[in-house]
This record gives C-alpha cells, sequence and structure tokens, in this order.
C-alpha cells in the first residue's frame, strides 16, 4: 500500500480502536470489526498489536468473526422531511468510471440557478444522516450533492453492516476516491441552473479528509469546510486556492492534535483559512444520530458553515 492509502486504513482501524476504548463499541464487536478489516484472524492479531491491544487470543478473535453486526440504533429523526415540498431531493444514479454511481441530489424548488456544495460522507458510507445534511444545504439555497463512494461495491444501500462498508471505505486507493470525487464534481456542475463558479464543498470524518485532498486537486473550488477530517499532505496544501474553515472537536486528539502544524503550514502557503475547535467536543460531533453528538457544538458548528459558503462562495 502507498503511504497515504496506510493512513486511510488506519484512519479507520484506530477509529473503531478509540469507540472501543472509550466504551461506545462492546469488545466483541471491535474484535469482528477488526477482523473484517483485516480480512483475518491472523491480520487482526497483527492489526490489533499495532494498535497497542493486547491479550486477544486467536479463539476469541474467530469467535468475535461469527457474531451478529452490532450497528448504532437506526435513527428517524432529521432536520429536514425527506418530503419537503420545498425541495427537489432524492436518491441519483450516474454513469462514471465505467460504473453506475449512486449518490443523493438536493435542491430548493422554485429557483432557477443556485451555488453548489458537495457533501462527502463519513466512513459509514452515503447514509440517512448525510442525505438529511444535504438537505439542509438545499434549505439554505444550494444545489447540493452526497456521492456514494462504496458505488463500486455496489453502494451503501447494498449493506446492512456498517462495519463492511467502513471495511470496503479503508481499502479504497487513493487514486480511485480522488477519480470518484472529480466524477462527482462534473456530475454535480452538470446539473440545471448549477453556478459552477459558486462551488463549495463540506466533508465529514473520512469525508472530512477527502474534502482536504479534494482542495488540493480542484483550483475552482471556492471555499470547503472539512469537519474533523485527517489533514492533507502538507507538500500539497500550497495547491489550495478554496478559502478553508477546519471544524475539530477538542476531545478528537487523534485528529485535532495536528491543528497546529496544518495552520502553520496553511498561513505558511497564503491560503485563507480559520480554524474552530470545540471545546468538550469529540470525533463526529455534529453527526445526530451518533453517540458522540453534541448540539451546542453541532448547531454553532452549521451554523459557523453556511456564513463560511455565504461569504466565500
Amino acid at each position: 500500500m502507498s503511504e497515504y492509502r496506510q493512513d486511510l486504513f488506519r484512519y479507520v482501524a484506530e477509529e473503531f480502536a478509540e469507540a472501543y476504548q472509550e466504551g461506545e463499541l462492546p469488545r466483541r464487536e471491535f474484535l469482528r470489526r477488526s477482523v473484517l478489516l483485516s480480512g483475518s484472524v491472523p491480520g487482526a492479531k497483527l492489526l490489533l498489536a499495532t494498535l497497542g491491544v493486547a491479550g486477544v487470543s486467536a479463539a476469541e478473535l474467530a469467535e468475535a468473526q461469527g457474531s451478529a453486526p452490532q450497528n448504532e440504533a437506526a435513527t428517524n429523526s432529521y432536520h429536514v422531511d425527506p418530503a419537503d415540498t420545498a425541495l427537489d431531493a432524492g436518491p441519483v444514479t450516474y454513469a462514471a468510471l465505467g460504473r453506475t454511481n449512486f449518490g443523493y441530489l438536493a435542491r430548493p424548488k422554485g429557483i432557477a440557478s443556485a451555488p453548489i456544495v458537495m457533501i462527502v460522507h463519513e466512513n459509514k458510507g452515503l447514509q440517512p444522516h448525510i442525505e438529511d445534511v444535504a438537505r439542509r444545504m438545499a434549505k439554505a439555497g444550494y444545489i447540493a450533492f452526497a456521492p456514494d463512494f462504496v458505488s463500486a461495491d455496489g453502494g451503501s444501500k447494498k449493506y446492512t453492516d456498517i462495519a463492511q462498508i467502513s471495511a470496503l471505505i479503508a481499502k479504497l486507493a487513493p487514486a480511485d476516491v480522488a477519480a470518484h470525487g472529480l466524477e462527482a464534481v462534473k456530475f454535480l456542475k452538470a446539473q440545471p441552473g448549477a453556478q459552477a463558479e459558486h462551488f463549495g464543498m463540506v466533508g465529514f470524518c473520512w469525508g472530512g479528509g477527502v474534502t482536504w485532498t479534494m482542495t488540493t486537486l480542484l483550483p475552482d473550488l471556492k471555499a470547503a469546510v472539512p469537519f474533523y477530517g485527517p489533514s492533507p499532505s502538507f507538500s500539497d496544501v500550497p495547491k489550495i486556492k478554496a478559502a478553508v474553515l477546519g471544524i475539530y472537536g477538542g476531545l478528537d486528539t487523534r485528529i485535532t492534535g495536528n491543528a497546529p502544524a496544518t495552520d502553520k503550514v496553511l498561513t505558511d502557503a497564503g491560503v485563507k483559512h480559520e480554524f474552530k475547535i470545540y471545546d468538550g467536543a469529540n470525533h463526529a460531533f455534529h453527526n445526530d444520530t451518533g453517540t458522540s453528538y453534541n448540539k451546542a457544538a453541532a448547531e454553532n458548528a452549521w451554523a459557523s458553515t453556511l456564513i463560511w459558503l455565504r461569504a466565500n462562495l
């Protein structure tokens, strides 16, 4: 694997381990996910050793491998109703990269043209929460599109085991992620009334990292808001033309710990940027369907996102 691909794999593995160590993930489910991610019981033992998790036998891993998935409880709570009559919103497909790709498109009704924003999902794939974020963006006056980066494997809706989606995402080649992202941007820009010259991107978790990466590949990207995503390669930072608002959780030291170094590199490169770090908030604090949701921080971060987009698009 390339260094960057290893970093993505490691990112997902560390997220599982962090959830286990903080008591959010039962031991058996953590071990099941470790086997799923690494592809085998011996591979899981090696992975756990690198994560500092000791005292796990092959027998315990094999038992966990056969256990039923334990997904987070589903929720039907939305900020914007999927049937909101003020929007045209729903799943879409488009052909690119020699396959059918999936996504979710939302736009305000009655508006001939609007700025555009691409939403990049977490390592859980294109879930209802991200579709809700796209609708929220449409309610704010944007044409919003959330591509499904699991499209090559049949799309997120194909899988009921969220950890399976994470494992698929962790193994994606960086070049494939970039190619998919660029094709998704083309699809968004081709929408009727899309103001392609007013183009922004918002990403969460793994998608925050993808958003950082896309800032280095898209010179016409005007604004980006990565939520608690791993920083891009510092050598690529001078390529960034977008104004970047980085959103971080104060308790999310695994990601936020790199913010000062990233801030310096951006400053040295003359990239317009601002960082907001929310004390008492953890990783994934914006996702109101998860256990780390922090209402006050999430609401402020969303308001700050809209202000940033309006100012820079």
